[in-house]
């Protein structure tokens, strides 16, 4: 008897793909509804290849009002209305921001597209009163309020940490460009923002004051990523097949995946969280790797700590930081903490109730194996 492959979604982060094309699906629904309830603007921080692109799909496919790919999932018994919103989203994953113009070029892009849709007003001639105008006349046209996803939000100030004239002008340009989220309020449904940091030195969010910041929000903390439970709840059938290519129990074979791929803590308190890629790849191919470090190190984070004087042999044992120091962004050589720790290399391991400190470090044997062979290297020559 033939046993049917089940479908593994490895590089897809299209929901509607996902569920369309019958690919394992792990349940996120139930926050995205608890999310979508409000009208509160959120911001989420989360490692590369977290489920960022994949949850702001499943956004977009929601306020779509695709109930049809919601079927069998927790939303369906939640949700009633399934509404259609017009649906502003932004990405600015894909761009190289290497000139000026780039950043420019790509935003254009998008607000043309939405201009297509909306209409335009000659009088506007910036991409910030653009922005504004398309939110307005989508709202009028429609007689609902927008709603706005902006995917990677910081690429552009990350990929330019170390040209500074450059990020300035990116800063001028997107400080202004999401400022207009807050003077048109009156027309927005809903607004989620996603990045791997958030940028408290350069302002962008200035203007954008009521902006939840939902990165350390204990009831969100596994809202990227799969939790042991959900591992098997959705995957013991591929965890089964694992064990036996690699001649292990299923117990033994969900105590390596663990040492090697969970141990993500954004919040004290909180369930540790799997590598959502590298526990994709290890299903699919049956072979324990080091599969998320293997995508490549920032750029941006190797050329920061070539200049760090900071002594990375400390993260070894783990460092001890107050929450303003890692949780938001600080670009100084002196300390990368912040960076590191938001870029996915260390993780929240125990907190003191009483200093109100946090412990960092390595969240599994993945990072902290790769981190010292392949990275620590580059940077600790002297």
């Amino acid at each position: 008897m033939t046993t049917i492959r089940r479908k593994l979604p490895i590089g897809i982060q299209t929901f509607e793909k996902i569920r369309a094309g019958n690919y394992l699906y792990v349940d996120k629904t139930e926050l995205v509804w608890q999310m979508a309830s409000s009208n509160t603007p959120y911001f989420l921080s989360r490692p590369r290849r977290f489920g960022k692109s994949l949850l702001l799909s499943t956004f977009e496919s929601y306020f779509s009002g695709r109930k049809d790919l919601f079927e069998g999932l927790a939303i369906a018994n939640l949700e009633t209305e399934w509404k259609e919103y017009p649906i502003l989203h932004l990405d600015l994953n894909a761009e190289k921001y290497d000139a000026p113009e780039r950043l420019y070029i790509l935003i254009n892009s998008y607000l043309a597209r939405w201009e297509a849709k909306y209409g335009k007003d000659k009088n506007e001639d910036s991409l910030s009163t653009r922005f504004a105008g398309v939110i307005r006349r989508a709202y009028e046209q429609t007689g609902c309020g927008v709603v706005v996803l902006v995917d990677e939000y910081d690429k552009p100030l990350l990929q330019t940490l170390l040209n500074e004239p450059l990020q300035e002008e990116y800063r001028k340009t997107l400080k202004a460009f999401y400022g207009v989220l807050k003077s048109a309020d009156a027309y927005l449904r809903f607004v989620f923002l996603t990045g791997v940091t958030k940028f408290a030195h350069v302002n962008v969010f200035s203007d954008l004051n009521q902006l939840s910041d939902i990165s350390m929000v204990p009831q969100y903390s596994t809202i990227c990523g799969i939790t042991k439970e959900e591992l098997l709840q959705v995957f013991t059938p591929e965890i089964e097949k694992v064990g036996e290519y690699n001649d292990l129990t299923f117990e033994q074979t969900v105590e390596k995946m663990t040492t090697l791929y969970d141990g993500y803590h954004f919040r004290e308190k909180t369930p540790g969280i799997f590598n959502p890629f590298s526990v994709l790849n290890v299903l699919e191919y049956k072979l324990f790797d080091n599969f998320w470090f293997q995508t490549g190190t920032p750029t941006f984070l190797v050329e920061l700590l070539k200049k760090s004087d900071y002594d990375l042999r400390l993260l070894i044992e783990g460092v001890e930081a107050e929450q303003s120091s890692f949780s938001e962004y600080r670009a100084e050589f002196s300390n990368p903490i912040p960076l590191i720790y938001q870029s996915g290399y260390l993780t929240i391991k125990e907190y003191d109730p009483v200093f109100k400190t946090y412990t960092l470090r390595f969240p599994n044997e993945e990072v902290k194996y790769a981190f010292l062979k392949f990275l620590q290297p580059a940077f600790l020559t002297n």
